[in-house]
């Protein structure tokens, strides 16, 4: 499981990108329907008297700024609602939700992505918020509601639903398993980019050879190179939720034969593609580092994009799959986790009101000015992302799958090394043998499975 500190770094990265590349968030599409009628046929009513509508949101300037202007809008719209929003910190909005939900003092709340859910075959863990929240019957079934056919259906199942039902809609989502690379540098060194493990490999020698370093990453702080080989760990196990059950039951093994291919090709990437001196780097100035053109690639996620052009406006780049395996057919996905949605209270005394508002946000020109606003990769198929970062993922995100650390639930009792972080390896970490790695970070794993037998 992603440690929390990654998770608070992973947070302020995406706000940071959002930030750069929001530079005016757009406003909600005007209103097409009649005043105090839905756009279609079948979805709720304005109400008959006039109501509160209590919306809780995260802190982010430019969906914050983007709600503000959809919720004038719609109160425009239904002037029986008036819209009472507030914003808390998003390392704060968990408990918020718990706590407003509890007392009945929220009506629609903005909840991240579902993940780590608890799986029956899993012992000994603690169920992550939004499962409690589920299972104490805090949050509404939106199962049969008309606005979830404008989502994608994986969305929908991925980052909404728990025992066959939907309880969140999803508005967006990151990729964090590519390779940035510099285009300039490939045509001027007759480089194809890269299919394959082995083409990668080649890739990397060619640059060398060449003078130039192959690709960097954040490794001063860590977690930039765990995160850069996502991609790597993905293309061996396409399958990441058949991946974590094989862990719990013992069917597959850190240290098997299939899982040392993949610490043979983690200790290549960190120790022979990573640049000399990528350990000094900080995670807030390798998007620099690779705009200045001084190396090849860069491994890292989608919103490292807007601080990449920030940095060099001009630079040409691209960004693909991390091709990790030599069978090109595994390295065709990218693999990430959703982030921000709606759900709506279970005991709310204005579902209608709330059930309203969730189908002004759904419709399609609405949606696509709150991802313009925002630069989200869209989980709306309609909806396009205008930026280089979305012109480059959308030829994938029909092969966008939620990564390994969404569904990993730490086993209690297990050790520190207990997951499959490039960052073990030496410049980063302490270990230079594959092997030996692997056999720690399986027997590290294997004291919590014991112990929650």
């Amino acid at each position: 499981m992603m440690p929390k500190k990654l998770n608070f770094v992973l947070v302020i990265f995406v706000a940071v990108a959002m930030i750069l590349t929001a530079c005016a968030p757009s406003a909600p599409a005007a209103p097409a329907a009649s005043e105090n009628q839905p756009a279609e046929a079948g979805q709720p009513a304005q109400p008959a008297e006039k109501v509160t509508l209590r919306v809780l949101v995260h802190q982010n300037p430019p969906m914050v700024e983007f709600m503000e202007n959809f919720n004038a809008q719609f109160t425009e719209k239904y002037p029986n609602i008036t819209v009472d929003m507030s914003v808390v910190n998003a390392n704060d909005l968990a408990t918020v939700t718990q706590t407003r939900l509890t007392a009945n003092d929220v009506d629609v709340i903005d909840i991240f992505g579902f993940a780590n859910g608890v799986q029956p075959y899993m012992k000994n863990v603690d169920k992550p918020n939004w499962q409690q929240l589920i299972e104490a019957g805090l949050l509404l079934d939106i199962s049969d509601q008309p606005f979830l056919k404008n989502y994608d259906e994986s969305a929908n199942m991925d980052a909404g639903s728990f025992d066959g039902k939907v309880y969140a809609i999803n508005l967006g989502r990151v990729s964090y398993s590519g390779i940035y690379y510099n285009k300039d540098l490939f045509a001027a060194n007759n480089v194809t980019v890269p299919t394959t493990w082995s083409e990668l490999v080649t890739a990397c020698e060619t640059f060398k050879a060449a003078g130039i370093p192959c690709m960097t990453a954040g490794g001063k702080d860590g977690w930039p190179i765990f995160v850069g080989a996502y991609g790597l760990i993905g293309s061996i196990y396409p399958d990441q939720a058949a991946l974590v059950e094989g862990l719990w039951n013992g069917s597959i093994k850190w240290n098997d034969e299939k899982s040392m291919v993949m610490w043979e090709r983690m200790k290549v990437y960190a120790q022979e593609m990573m640049e000399e001196g990528a350990s000094g780097i900080a995670g807030d100035a390798a998007p620099g580092r690779f705009a200045s053109g001084a190396v090849a690639m860069f491994s890292g996620g989608t919103w490292y994009a807007s601080a990449i052009e920030a940095a060099e406006p001009a630079f040409e780049w691209g960004y693909i799959p991390f091709p990790g395996s030599d069978n090109p057919e595994d390295n065709k996905y990218l693999f990430g986790k959703y982030d921000q949605g709606w759900a709506v209270a279970a005991n709310t005394p204005n579902k209608d009101a709330s059930l309203l508002y969730l189908t002004e946000f759904s419709d399609p020109a609405n949606y696509q000015a709150f991802v313009d606003a925002v630069g989200f990769i869209p989980t709306q198929p309609t909806a396009t992302l205008n930026t280089q970062i979305g012109q480059e993922v959308a030829p994938y995100l029909q092969n966008f799958k939620v990564g390994y650390e969404q569904y990993w639930v730490n086993v209690k009792g297990a050790g520190q090394f207990a997951n499959p972080w490039a960052s073990y390896f030496v410049p980063f970490g302490t270990y230079d043998d594959a092997k030996e790695l692997a056999d720690k970070v399986q027997a590290d794993l294997q004291s919590g499975l014991d112990a929650a037998k």
